[in-house]
């Protein structure tokens, strides 16, 4: 079984797939940063708050909490009860940003394999190969 393992892990395949992991994971921490702080503050702004994912909806309060009403973080470090739609917007735009990028990727990939097969099939034919040759020689010696 160990051995089987190696193998599977040595081909090209898994390794690639572990580089685009990495990179894609890198990639969605920039994608989260653009979100959160350049598009997510315009939004804000349009909409009146300064900061959207402080936008939620207080369920219920938990007993003894003396703090603020309007403090996302601290309402949720005590616990309380809230629908925070503002983070789920936010999450949905990061959604959108990466479908986007990733539907860019895929479509560039295939216009770029879809050339390569054109000019494949645009190649001209190389003709008979050596052993067709070859072929024809021995027939007409045999001929002779």
């Amino acid at each position: 079984m160990l051995k089987e393992f190696k193998e599977f892990i040595a081909k090209g395949n898994v390794m690639d797939l572990a580089v685009a992991v990495i990179i894609g994971g890198a990639f969605a921490t920039i994608v989260s940063s653009l979100t959160e702080n350049v598009i997510m503050p315009i939004v804000g702004a349009i909409f009146g708050g300064a900061d959207f994912t402080n936008y939620f909806i207080l369920l219920s309060v938990p007993e003894g909490y003396e703090g603020s009403m309007d403090d996302y973080a601290a309402l949720q470090e005590a616990g309380a009860a809230m629908i925070g739609y503002g983070a789920f917007i936010s999450a949905v735009i990061n959604f959108v940003i990466l479908a986007f990028i990733i539907f860019l990727l895929v479509r560039a990939a295939n216009r770029m394999m879809a050339k390569k097969q054109e000019e494949e099939a645009a190649a001209p034919d190389p003709g008979p190969s050596e052993i067709e040759l070859l072929t024809e020689i021995r027939d007409a010696l045999k001929k002779n």
